[in-house]
């Protein structure tokens, strides 16, 4: 297997793309801030079914963090990064400055008016902002064919799916399945900051969502039950601090009061200083 190419500059970057496109290559892409795990894998892996060449990017996008959150102290190995991305198969890994992408004078965002509130994006002022701003920008640099993002950032997901549509983005955004540890804690880079003890806690997430659930089986149809039988749980356990707990509507994000159909159920918990996510499909018919 040939060494897996590295790529820094932008136009280089876009010059590899366009000569791909002129050999009648397709092209997959995965949008990483590094320090790769087996839920980023198994998104390379999905990429590399779907197209001929596989390009990733690490890039901790520095726009999309808020004023206290990690940005400064969020987890890095390149080496490793790029390694396991050599490993799976991927064909480039480009890795931009943020000089690059965020030029002195810089002054162009991209907004969009009713995904970003709700959930993640009512706490987080200006984070789907950034991420949608970078993500189009790393569109237009990699020119892919196909891109790739996991679904356990559900709410980033509906947000980039409706960016692409509204901008006639000729790009297939694939949404993939949650990757879970063996004990159904959701796999992020932000785990490595939990200590032993928190993330025993950090279980408490899914455990809750397996509950809700199992309730929605017993006909407990009630929203506002399942989201307080979850909070009770979680407050339960030692040095939780809930952000939101919902139930809503998969394609607007609306809440929903009763389930009658699937339903999304999304929750954003802090374990100790770490912020996780975690979300199921609600299914009546289940």
């Amino acid at each position: 297997m040939p060494a897996i190419e590295i790529i820094r500059s932008l136009t280089e970057m876009t010059n590899w793309s366009a000569r791909h496109r002129r050999k009648g290559n397709s092209i997959s892409f995965v949008p990483t801030m590094g320090f790769l795990h087996e839920g980023h894998l198994s998104l390379m892996k999905e990429g590399k079914r779907q197209a001929d060449k596989l390009v990733i990017s690490i890039f901790v996008n520095p726009t999309q963090f808020g004023p206290g959150e990690d940005f400064d102290s969020y987890p890095s190995d390149l080496d490793r990064d790029f390694k396991l991305a050599e490993d799976i198969g991927a064909d480039v890994v480009f890795t931009p400055t943020k000089a690059d992408f965020y030029p002195q004078g810089f002054d162009t965002f991209i907004n969009q008016e009713k995904l970003p509130n709700h959930l993640c994006g009512l706490s987080r002022a200006g984070h789907f902002q950034g991420v949608m701003t970078i993500v189009a920008k790393l569109f237009n640099v990699v020119n892919p064919d196909i891109a790739v993002f996991g679904e356990k950032d559900f709410q980033q997901l509906a947000i980039i799916r409706r960016m692409v549509k509204d901008l006639n983005f000729n790009i297939r955004i694939i949404g993939h399945p949650t990757v879970r540890e063996t004990d159904g804690l959701a796999r992020s880079s932000r785990n490595s900051k939990l200590t032993s003890d928190q993330r025993i806690t950090a279980l408490s997430l899914f455990a809750s969502l397996e509950k809700a659930q199992n309730t929605l089986k017993s006909e407990e149809t009630s929203a506002a039950v399942l989201i307080g039988n979850a909070a009770d749980f979680i407050s339960s356990h030692p040095g939780t601090e809930i952000d939101y707990i919902k139930i809503c509507d998969p394609d607007t994000l609306d809440d929903v009061t009763i389930i009658d159909r699937p339903v999304v159920m999304a929750m954003a918990v802090k374990v100790g200083t770490t912020r996780l996510i975690d979300n199921m499909i609600l299914n009546p018919d289940k």
